[in-house]
């Protein structure tokens, strides 16, 4: 038998070999044939499903708004085929939606605290059976002016024509001090910040833990107390209407 298996290998006659473990075994074979109609079902479909994307109807964005009264609004219609109800948002005094409609007719209702009710601002029909819905007609036409937008946006994001900054190096200088600007004296101050609030003294009459009113061009300043026993006091007056608050700041050096 080992003779007659060496001459059939010799002879070249063609097979499936097996490789594997003691697990499994991976199936080798030169045969393309095997493969040949899973490859014609796949291009098929294939084919099928790019047709269909290129056969889908256009879809265009539609406002559906409810206007009276309610605590829950919920929509439905023949383009969900009545299957479910879509909530719709709360808005100030108005329940709002947004749903993808192809063009054509529609026909849909309100759900409204449990009821459905009819919109009687919006056009309605009455089917066969002696239902009356609401309808709605989704034109092309009346989504044009939204294409229009669309690609003149994607015109005016074309910045290519837009003229750049002039030619020529930019660059900033760093400001320098001089020796003269070193041995000048700081400038002197105005001597309206010399009415520094905390310094006044304020009427027997008067609350002591109370501050006479400050003049304006005291607020929103910064004062520093000179640094004694190691603290430093610091204090601002702000104000708010007709109140003004003191702050103060008690900070060990």
């Amino acid at each position: 038998m080992g003779n007659a298996s060496s001459e059939r290998s010799a002879q070249g006659e063609k097979g499936p070999r097996s490789r594997g473990g003691k697990d499994g075994k991976i199936l080798l074979t030169d045969d393309t044939d095997l493969f040949h109609d899973d490859a014609k079902e796949y291009l098929a479909w294939q084919k099928d499903v790019q047709s269909v994307r290129k056969c889908a109807p256009v879809e265009h964005p539609t406002v559906f708004k409810w206007s009276s009264p309610a605590k829950e609004v919920c929509l439905s219609g023949s383009f969900n085929n009545w299957a479910t109800k879509i909530p719709l948002s709360k808005s100030h005094n108005n329940f709002t939606g947004i749903v993808d409609l192809p063009e054509g007719e529609h026909q849909y209702k309100y759900y409204v605290d449990g009821h459905w009710t009819l919109d009687p601002t919006k056009p309605v029909i009455t089917t066969k059976s002696g239902i009356v819905n609401n309808v709605v007609l989704i034109r092309k036409s009346d989504f044009e002016v939204f294409e229009t937008l669309k690609n003149d946006s994607e015109i005016c994001t074309d910045v290519s024509d837009i003229s750049g900054s002039p030619p020529g190096p930019y660059h900033q200088d760093s400001y320098s001090v001089t020796a003269e600007e070193r041995l000048r004296s700081p400038p002197i101050l105005p001597p309206h910040l010399l009415q520094v609030l905390l310094n006044k003294d304020t009427g027997v009459s008067c609350d002591p833990a109370l501050l006479p009113e400050p003049n304006h061009v005291m607020l929103n300043h910064l004062y520093a107390l000179s640094i004694k026993d190691g603290v430093m006091v610091l204090s601002a007056t702000h104000r708010y209407k007709k109140k003004y608050v003191t702050t103060l700041l008690y900070k060990p050096i």
